[in-house]
């Protein structure tokens, strides 16, 4: 009898840390780096950006990231994110903002990463297959621009594109 009490104390743990310690393995990360360009412009304004997954067979989206003007008086800074056509078609007019974990504000010009783990919010647990990163920029009294980055989750992967005004380097890493 003793040795069946500490066989439970012992195996059952054991099993469980197994369990956990696989299921772990199974995270994938996906991180996105975005480079906000210095513009020589009279009146510069930061960029609105939209960063969203669509998969190609399905036309799921999943909106990752939107950055726009969250500090405008009355939510004034909401009524410009249909300016992000692309985005706003496919997902941004079904949405209630802000939207916690994905919207923030804008950033500044430099490189930002954005950092995702397959199983937590925003990407969840999005399933195996045929996708495109897409990342929108739209500035006021500037223009619109769109890159779009192909990949399959949840492979190992690294591309990336240069954007030609509203955006610098776009790049996508996924790990296993």
């Amino acid at each position: 009898m003793h040795y069946r009490f500490m066989h439970r104390l012992l195996v059952k743990p054991l099993h469980l840390l197994l369990l956990l310690s696989s299921t772990g393995a199974l995270a994938a990360e996906m991180t996105i780096s975005i480079e906000v360009p210095q513009l020589n412009v009279a009146e510069y304004h930061r960029p609105y950006v939209a960063v969203w997954l669509e998969h190609v067979d399905s036309g799921d989206i999943t909106s990752l990231s939107v950055w726009y003007d969250t500090a405008m008086r009355d939510r004034e800074g909401e009524k410009w994110l249909k300016d992000m056509r692309q985005w706003w078609r496919r997902d941004g007019r079904s949405l209630l903002m802000p939207v916690d974990g994905v919207s923030s504000a804008t950033r500044p010009v430099g490189r930002h990463t954005l950092t995702f783990r397959s199983g937590q919010a925003p990407l969840g647990n999005l399933p195996p297959g045929a996708y495109r990163l897409m990342v929108e920029a739209a500035r006021e009294v500037g223009g619109r621009e769109v890159i779009s980055l192909p990949f399959t989750w949840p492979n190992d992967v690294h591309t990336e594109s240069d954007g030609e005004h509203e955006l610098g380097n776009v790049s996508l890493v996924l790990t296993k």
